[in-house]
């Protein structure tokens, strides 16, 4: 069975099981990397969080640029790696003057698996489950250094710590449909006196045909609408090993988007807009987040 296209976690995929060609955006999916088969994708996402309970004006800004390269070791063990360059603003007000901080460069790179464990075929449709493992590397400067001092960790482009997580994806596709899950954890761990909390989310998707509504032969171009949602958990940050109860809490997402989709290549973007921000103490609230890529195989 020959892949047009096939793109896990941050890659997503394809598959010609059908001629309904799609995947979620903002997650992981279980449809397979061909054997032999090399997978990329460029995806730029931007960031904002301006709510700001504590009073002091912070407003926090981030894009980065995630180049991800994925390969078929066999047509169910597939390996990826993440790269991302990462540009962080934050801005406060301090003593009522109002600064600037900011630095850009490499951030963390990841590298993880994923295995195919059910796969269920049938004509025009299959499901496929697939658990997934990795590690985050610290690849990325976590000293930088301003005018003012060390730059905060939210500022700095990596975290100076190795980390690890992983999960499981399920994935259902139809010729005019597609629904995607994921379940995932993230350990983060301590650098600098400084340890992220821990990070649980459940993610679902739905990718629907839009358009050509009457499939005909051949391999035609798709347009998908797509409407996914990521619950995010995140426990409470350390400093010095004590917990700092303005950090941590609940965020859930709500992420409408499109995607066009050609046999080797798909563009798309989503905006993901928080429905529910249940944040500890005066933890920083998101405004939006924005994604916009492009998927391709070779």
């Amino acid at each position: 069975m020959r892949n047009w296209f096939a793109l896990a976690c941050l890659v997503g995929g394809i598959s010609s099981t059908s001629n309904a060609l799609s995947a979620p955006v903002t997650f992981n999916t279980a449809l397979p990397v061909g054997g032999g088969e090399f997978v990329a994708r460029g995806l730029v996402v931007v960031s904002e969080s301006g709510k700001d309970p504590s009073g002091a004006g912070r407003d926090r800004r981030a894009s980065s640029f995630v180049s991800v390269l994925g390969y078929g070791v066999t047509n169910k063990l597939a390996l990826f790696g993440v790269v991302p360059y990462v540009d962080k603003d934050l801005d406060v007000t301090v003593g009522g003057n109002r600064i600037n901080r900011s630095e850009s460069g490499l951030g963390d790179v990841s590298v993880f698996g994923r295995y195919t464990v059910l796969q269920r075929d049938q004509p025009g449709r299959t499901f496929r489950v697939a658990p997934f493992f990795g590690v985050k590397a610290p690849t990325g400067d976590d000293n930088e250094r301003d005018e003012f001092g060390r730059l905060p960790p939210s500022v700095q482009p990596g975290t100076g710590a190795w980390d690890v997580f992983g999960g499981v994806v399920g994935t259902y596709q139809t010729l005019a449909f597609q629904t995607d899950g994921q379940v995932s954890y993230r350990i983060n761990n301590e650098a600098n006196n400084f340890e992220p909390g821990d990070e649980f989310r459940l993610d679902g998707s739905l990718q629907y045909r839009l358009w050509p509504r009457t499939l005909g032969d051949g391999v035609p171009n798709f347009l998908y609408g797509v409407l996914e949602t990521n619950l995010i958990h995140r426990d409470k940050n350390k400093v010095n090993g004590s917990n700092d109860d303005n950090s941590g809490g609940t965020t859930v997402f709500l992420s409408p988007g499109l995607q066009y989709v050609t046999k080797r290549l798909i563009v798309e973007g989503v905006v993901q807009l928080p429905v529910i921000q249940d944040l500890n103490g005066n933890a920083l609230e998101n405004d939006y987040v924005v994604r916009v890529g492009v998927r391709f195989n070779f």
